[in-house]
């Protein structure tokens, strides 16, 4: 099922998209969605992020060309940091650009979004706990990172997470494409086969250090090719299966 979360001409609704129509799911989309019955022509309503979570869990440095991009080590465990959710920001929202920072990047990346309450998920069963997965682009300033030798300030500006367009339930994100461009030139060229720490290990991981809950989100981290963005860009995110997430650039 492809689900979204969109603006109608009545509020704020998830839907089920088929084709070129949006149907109103009742309450949430988590489990097995009933419907309203309510429909709206896919081009009468405007996309906003997919899924608001309680929490975004990035991975650092999971893809090996990365890590050596930015002269560092592969982890040996995943390296988790937090994102707060009022980074996020749907498709079409500009991204802003803090004055506080003087390179921001975009990092492309495939997200999974967790579709019920869980902790200590062994690997065996940890896809059984995933709703479907989404596209993200985990921005970060740069300069800021390198100050701080932390990652919050660097990546929880507000605006710092794009996601979308939709969250897809049946897909298999073990060897897709992911691709990021800017201003239509591909900066980013990489395959989620390449992670150093798979989604399985990624969700038993974190799901050993804290509770997921439904529509927390796991960004599984970029390959190489991270770059600066700034206002009056345009960068786009596609996965394979997933379409593509596109964010103007501006000021803040």
């Amino acid at each position: 099922m492809r689900i979204a979360r969109v603006a109608h001409p009545q509020g704020v609704a998830f839907v089920a998209v088929h084709g070129e129509e949006a149907a109103e799911i009742a309450e949430h989309p988590f489990g097995t969605p009933t419907f309203t019955g309510r429909k709206w022509p896919l081009a009468d309503v405007r996309l906003l992020a997919p899924i608001l979570p309680t929490k975004i869990i990035g991975i650092g440095r999971n893809y090996a060309d990365h890590a050596a991009e930015l002269g560092n080590e592969v982890p040996a465990e995943p390296l988790v940091f937090l994102k707060p959710n009022t980074s996020v920001i749907g498709p079409n929202v500009e991204i802003k650009i803090p004055a506080a920072s003087q390179r921001v990047d975009f990092e492309g990346e495939l997200a999974v979004i967790i579709g019920q309450p869980c902790r200590e998920v062994p690997k065996a069963k940890a896809m059984s706990v995933v709703m479907g997965y989404t596209i993200a682009n985990d921005v970060t300033a740069r300069d800021l990172q390198k100050k701080d030798v932390q990652f919050t300030r660097a990546k929880g500006f507000d605006t710092f997470c794009p996601m979308g367009p939709f969250i897809e339930t049946e897909f298999d994100p073990s060897d897709v494409r992911v691709v990021t461009e800017l201003d239509g030139e591909v900066k980013q060229d990489g395959r989620t086969s390449l992670m150093v720490h798979d989604i399985p290990a990624l969700i038993e991981y974190v799901s050993g250090v804290m509770t997921l809950l439904p529509g927390d989100v796991i960004l599984t981290g970029t390959p190489a090719g991270v770059g600066p963005m700034a206002a009056g860009q345009t960068v786009s995110v596609t996965v394979d299966g997933l379409g593509t997430l596109t964010n103007p650039v501006a000021n803040r």
